[in-house]
Formats: C-alpha cells, structure tokens, sequence
C-alpha cells in the first residue's frame, strides 16, 4: 500500500512537471498566483514554468530515491531521498529568488 502512494506521489510530481513544461499552470505556483499585475509583468511567466518543470522533475527524481527505500527495505535509502529532496527544494528556491533568471 505505501508503494502503492510513493508511485503516485511521484506520477504527480511528473504530471505536474510536464503541465509546467507547456507553459501552463502558472496559477499552481503560489507567489506568482498571489502577485499583483505590475509583479507579474516584470516576470517572463514562459522562463517561471520551465524552471519550476525542472524543479518538479528533481523532485520526482529525489522522491523516487524515497520510494526505492520501501521496495529495497532499506532505511538509509529513505533518509537519503528526504536529504536530496530537502537539498533540492532549498537550492531550487535559492536559485529562482537570486539575480534575473525569471525576469523580462
């Protein structure tokens, strides 16, 4: 049953990846959803999709690691996954707030 949630966390995480791959579901992402129009223009909203898709893709990757950890019953595989997971959210968001990745 838990591998059974693992594998749609991660069907989920790579659905949303590929919404975000077409330039779509940009009102999925929290703080360009909450922006006001003036932010929202500064921002190139095709760049914020592709971006967070790769974001999306690292995290399907990270959360694969987690489910190998209950197919191989290994303990240290679901630590790891939720360090690269961890890594990877904190990075990711680092990266996207710093310089002028997204902007026009």
């Amino acid at each position: 049953m838990l591998l059974a949630i693992h594998l749609v966390m991660t069907a989920v995480f790579v659905i949303l990846a590929l919404v975000f791959r077409k330039g779509k579901g940009s009102f999925l992402i929290a703080g360009y959803n909450t922006a006001s129009k003036a932010e929202k223009e500064k921002i190139d909203e095709k760049k914020l999709c592709k971006y967070i898709s790769n974001l999306m893709f690292a995290i399907a990757a990270c959360w694969l690691v987690v489910t190998s950890s209950e197919i191989f019953h290994k303990i240290w595989l679901l630590w790891l996954g939720l360090i690269l997971l961890f890594v990877v959210i904190i990075i990711g968001l680092v990266i996207i707030n710093t310089g002028n990745r997204i902007k026009r």
